[in-house]
Parts: C-alpha cells; sequence; structure tokens
C-alpha cells in the first residue's frame, strides 16, 4: 500500500505512520511539504507502484474498501488492462441520490456523455469515478500532467486514445457534502470538460512501436550503471 499526503495540515501523515509501524501490511508513506492537488499525488504515488496494479483510492471513503475485490476481479479473469468501478450501474449512486446536489449529477451524467460522443466505442457510465485501477505497466508508460482533479479526464482520455477497453463493475457510493470538506468545484467540472477535448483533439500521444534492438558484442571495458533518481 502506498500512502501519499498532500500537504495535509492536519495530523494525518503522523497518524499514518504510527498505524503503519505497528501493522503487518507493507505501507510506503510519501508527502509533499505543500498541498498541490490530487493529480500531483497520484503522480507521485505511481513512481513507487511496484505491483500488476494500481488501485486508486481516496481518503474520503465516499468509495468502500470492501469492494476492492470487485475491481480486482476482472485483472484476474484476464479481461481487463483498466477497470473504473461505476457508480451508475445497478446500485451505488442511488442509494443516497437527494444528497448528491442536482449540477453534481447533471456533470456526472454529462461527462460521460461527452466521453462516449468523442470515443463512441467507450461506452462508459462514470468517467470521474474515483475508483479507478489499472495494469501497472500501463499506468506508468502515461506521461500524465495533471495537478488537480483533472486527473481523471486527463487518464481517460489518454487511455481511450489507445484503444483500450476501459470496462466497468457496480460500486456503492456515500457521498460527502461541502459540509463534509468536498473540495470540489464548478470550476474543477469546467476543467474536466477541457481537458476531455484537449486530450482527443489537440494533445493526442504518438503511440510508437519502437524497432527490436540489434544484438550488440559484449563491450571491453567497465560499465558503471547510473543511479535513478530519487523523488522523495
Amino acid at each position: 500500500m502506498i500512502v501519499v499526503d498532500d500537504g495535509s495540515r492536519d495530523s494525518s501523515i503522523d497518524i499514518i505512520r504510527e498505524k503503519a509501524s505497528h501493522t503487518g501490511q507493507i505501507i510506503k508513506v510519501k508527502s509533499n511539504e505543500v498541498n498541490v492537488g490530487k493529480g500531483a499525488a497520484i503522480r507521485l504515488g505511481i513512481l513507487y507502484a511496484s505491483g500488476d496494479v494500481v488501485l486508486i483510492q481516496d481518503a474520503d471513503l465516499e468509495l468502500d474498501p470492501e469492494e476492492y475485490h470487485l475491481l480486482i476481479a476482472p485483472f484476474k479473469s484476464g479481461i481487463a488492462d483498466v477497470v473504473y468501478g461505476s457508480r451508475f450501474r445497478d446500485r451505488g449512486y442511488f442509494i443516497y441520490y437527494k444528497k448528491v446536489p442536482f449540477m453534481s449529477r447533471l456533470v456526472n451524467f454529462l461527462l460521460a456523455l461527452t466521453v462516449n460522443i468523442f470515443w463512441p466505442k467507450a461506452k462508459i457510465t462514470d468517467e470521474a469515478t474515483a475508483y479507478k485501477a489499472f495494469k501497472t505497466d500501463l499506468l506508468k508508460s502515461i506521461p500524465l500532467k495533471c495537478n488537480g482533479f483533472e486527473f481523471c479526464p486527463e487518464v481517460t482520455a489518454r487511455i481511450l486514445n489507445r484503444g483500450i477497453k476501459i470496462r466497468e463493475v457496480p460500486i456503492t457510493y456515500h457521498p460527502r457534502t461541502v459540509k463534509d470538506g468536498k473540495k470540489v468545484s464548478w470550476k474543477d467540472g469546467v476543467k474536466a470538460f477541457w481537458t476531455l477535448f484537449k486530450y482527443k483533439f489537440l494533445e493526442r500521444d504518438q503511440i510508437r512501436v519502437m524497432p527490436k534492438p540489434e544484438p550488440v558484442t559484449e563491450p571491453s571495458g567497465n560499465i558503471e550503471d547510473k543511479d535513478k533518481d530519487n523523488f522523495e
């Protein structure tokens, strides 16, 4: 497990480290000195990811960790490279429907609609879901630029630009309100639509097939490996 503290001003990081010292689980704790945003925190975490699958969990617990198995199952079955947990499939979102502001419901619907218009084969219902899981090598191959909540539209667009299928599984949803500390605003919705447009029409990745390396003879002399950069 990798926990990223994005410049919290409470005692979150101390609590996490204290818990980590008393558990049998392997927990890596990384932190930013100042708050940069969700996208920056995810990009930092990706640097240290080493397993087969990366599953992203927000700390607000709007989504239930007891449902990890739902997102992991398609990878175990060998039918997925990317899995999104959808709040709109079968259940989840509608249990607490009245607690979700109308504008949030509308924007979520329009974001999914925009994705399906730009990429007709996508057929997804929940672009903005916080539950996203990826094969690690795939996620590491995407040169993400996001710092804030635009992580969701950026990674969605760049995955679909590669022709990779996003599979969805139904999840439950326990929405927070602004009073509970929810940070997403209408400005993030505008950024999300712009990000989808940008990566669909303006900044498409150039996917290149690397040629097979030619066989080489063993060089003479000593060769020293360069140290990898450390992003602590």
